[in-house]
């Protein structure tokens, strides 16, 4: 598991090899968004990998190493780069491009989404986990998790739609307190600006989630992608004709779910406030 102290290592690595990914680059007389184009890639992305945000991954090092006449610099270097054991690879690709999204859509229907979760709710849900976390596995989840939601505060926010279904207001993941102050901070998130939080109600007729959850998003140069969970686990969604669907289905499901206004009166009443 990474401690603190090796995730510092790990961000000073990165750095390390974005640096030099930005002095080959100019060497060779290449913008970020030439050396995009060069390897298919947009040219935030690789003014990410060279600001140590984005880790340089082993298939791109090798191509940049030729491209860029580095000579296998970038490749050994890549050998000392963080090994994601927290999350995924396709997980933390996911986490990277949240963090500089313009635009979040998130559908769940099992859990609220994460960055909507108190630090209580985040333990009990990961708690769940069969077989279970330990206890250092379960702290540095949960502080992951926390870390995230910083994006809320950014001074400007990506625009966010979250739709849930109602029964996962209802659950008592943690135990009645843990639910209670869970519900108050959703009601609390639904007044931020730019942030809008709708409920599917139970006795819906229609329902265009029933596939399970997904998120939709937009990254700074438009580049719009998709991101679905299921029990076998994740995947990512960067085909455009895939993306359109699930586009399609949350436009869908925004129609079918309660309103913004609605859903805070629901938020109300499970709280006794009306």
């Amino acid at each position: 598991m990474t401690t603190k102290k090796q995730r510092k290592k790990n961000l000073s690595t990165m750095r390390m090899v974005g640096a030099q990914v930005q002095a080959a680059r100019r060497a060779t007389g290449y913008t970020q968004r030439s050396l995009g184009e060069a390897v298919r890639l947009d040219e935030e992305t690789i003014a990410s990998i060279e600001q140590g945000r984005r880790p340089l991954l082993p298939d791109l090092a090798q191509i940049l190493d030729r491209l860029l006449d580095t000579k296998g610099l970038l490749v050994a270097g890549v050998d000392n780069m963080p090994e994601f054991d927290q999350f995924p690879l396709f997980a933390e690709q996911y986490m990277l491009h949240e963090r500089e999204a313009v635009a979040l859509s998130w559908y769940d229907n099992a859990v609220l989404p994460g960055l909507l979760q108190t630090e209580s709710y985040i333990r009990a849900v990961l708690s769940e986990r069969v077989p279970a976390y330990d206890e250092d596995e379960l702290a540095t989840k949960t502080g992951a998790r926390l870390e995230r939601q910083e994006i809320l505060c950014r001074k400007c926010p990506p625009t966010m739609s979250f739709i849930v279904w109602e029964p996962v207001l209802h659950l008592a993941i943690g135990g009645p307190k843990v639910r209670r102050d869970q519900l108050r901070h959703l009601r609390e998130q639904a007044e931020l600006p730019g942030l809008s939080l709708q409920f599917l109600p139970m006795n819906t007729p229609s329902h265009a989630g029933l596939d399970g959850p997904f998120t939709l998003l937009e990254t700074p140069d438009h580049l719009h992608l998709a991101y679905t969970e299921g029990q076998r686990g994740s995947q990512w969604v960067s085909d455009p004709d895939e993306v359109s669907i699930l586009a399609r289905k949350y436009a869908m499901l925004r129609s079918q779910a309660l309103s913004p206004q609605e859903s805070k009166g629901l938020l109300d009443r499970l709280l006794g406030d009306k």
